[in-house]
């Protein structure tokens, strides 16, 4: 059964019932050092060669290690066996976050691999969008609900795109979520607001560049959320 995500009831009683926040793409030490320093609940690496946030296993792992307190997360799009193996054997992550287009048995499967669970992506632009969470409960320990990419693009996350937030107000998953997509220092609290998010995950709104990460922007967001 599902382990569910580490904002379960317990978690928000310790914490005070905040917002969790997940600091993703993250591939230099600094930038992790100061998600970490931040109060960031989980550090996000994406291994997956297309996107210029683009780390190895092992540089995963290297980075991985300063998480302190917080979770680190492998951040995977339609990872082959080989490939889960290698991140498993270099970086032993807390959690996979499948960003493909993974079944659910796949997603099953992939939790082997990590040490606390599975989160599945979904990219949402509309209500029907919504609907595909119903065919992972029980096999995922939690959602990442992000912009729907367009057709042409080259990869299915990480573009900054805001989307109607609102959409996911009242949604039952099923299990945890976290809202994607869009999220900066000035629009995060919106967005929590509109969609009655537990959580956050932010890439591209912490980065003077694609795959850049910006420490006080890093440290902006972190007091946005936190409301400080």
């Amino acid at each position: 059964m599902p382990t569910g995500l580490a904002w379960s009831p317990a978690w928000l009683t310790s914490r005070a019932m905040t917002v969790a926040i997940k600091i993703c793409g993250l591939n230099d030490a600094a930038a992790v050092d100061a998600a970490v320093a931040g109060g960031a609940d989980y550090l996000g690496f994406v291994i997956f060669p297309k996107s210029p946030r683009h780390v190895s296993p092992a540089e995963a792992g290297a980075l991985a290690r300063r998480k302190g307190t917080a979770k680190s997360v492998a951040v995977l799009v339609d990872p082959t066996e080989p490939q889960l193996g290698a991140v498993l054997r270099d970086m032993k992550p807390d959690y996979i976050q499948l960003h493909g287009g993974e079944s659910p048995a796949r997603c099953l499967d992939a939790r082997h691999y990590a040490d606390l669970g599975v989160w599945k992506a979904l990219g949402v632009s509309t209500n029907a969008d919504l609907t595909q969470a119903a065919a992972y409960r029980g096999s995922v320990d939690g959602f990442v609900f992000d912009a729907k990419p367009p057709k042409s693009a080259d990869r299915p996350g990480g573009l900054g795109e805001a989307w109607d937030y609102g959409l996911l107000n009242g949604f039952d998953a099923g299990a945890p979520w976290l809202l994607a997509g869009g999220l900066t220092p000035e629009t995060v609290r919106h967005a929590v607001t509109q969609s009655g998010a537990k959580g956050v995950d932010v890439v591209s709104g912490v980065e003077s560049s694609p795959g850049v990460k910006h420490i006080p922007k890093i440290k902006a967001f972190i007091a946005a959320v936190r409301g400080g």
